[in-house]
């Protein structure tokens, strides 16, 4: 089963498991940080873009701001485009990676369980920020595609093939390809038609009146 992924042209496929495996492989020849320093880090570049922006931010100042040598911040990213993506990716405010309740409702019921309004309005505003840049910014661009949206995508698919697997949804479902875009779509029409950030109870109602319907569920 496979999940439609946004590739340039609007409708390919942007997963590979070299993509994926590339960040991990990163990911594990590093790291002197222990996960609670990762963790704090993250939080302050995150503070940092949200204070200053993209363009702004830089190595210099997420060092001082970190207390961090710049030596160790090279050492564990290649650079500025790679920390912001592995920070936004880790302070996501849902995952759907390992989700697995028994049903495809429950499933997303247990995504939307994990969001925060407040938190959703604060990263929405965030990532407009940083989805700017990345049209100025090609390097910030394959970043956010390769750490942050593909693993996400990845996760889609997998809770997606779950619901195939349990018979709740036909393999040829046309619906399961445009999933991710439905999601991502209600996301930015939302803040478009509302002037303002979706909510958990928004997203819930959305996914029970249109994603679930479409996939005969």
């Amino acid at each position: 089963m496979d999940v439609a992924r946004m590739d340039g042209n609007g409708g390919g496929r942007l997963t590979s498991a070299s993509a994926v495996e590339s960040g991990s492989a990163r990911r594990r020849r590093r790291s002197r940080l222990t996960p609670e320093r990762e963790a704090e880090l993250y939080t302050s570049v995150l503070d940092l873009l949200r204070k200053v922006g993209y363009d702004s931010l830089t190595m210099d100042a997420v060092a001082a701001r970190t207390r961090c040598s710049k030596a160790t911040l090279y050492r564990q990213w290649a650079g500025k485009p790679q920390l912001v993506a592995e920070a936004l990716r880790h302070e996501k405010p849902a995952t759907l990676a390992g989700i697995d309740t028994g049903s495809l409702r429950g499933d997303f019921t247990a995504v939307v369980a994990q969001m925060d309004g407040l938190r959703m309005e604060q990263d929405t505003a965030l990532m407009r920020g940083v989805l700017q840049a990345a049209h100025a910014h090609p390097d910030l661009l394959a970043a956010l595609r390769e750490l942050l949206v593909v693993p996400e995508l990845s996760s889609l698919e997998a809770l997606l093939g779950q619901a195939v697997e349990r018979g709740e949804v036909p393999a040829d479902t046309a619906a399961l390809s445009y999933v991710s875009y439905a999601l991502l779509g209600s996301v930015i029409a939302h803040q478009l038609l509302e002037d303002k950030s979706a909510d958990p109870a928004f997203v819930g109602a959305y996914i029970d009146a249109v994603v679930l319907p479409s996939l005969g569920v």
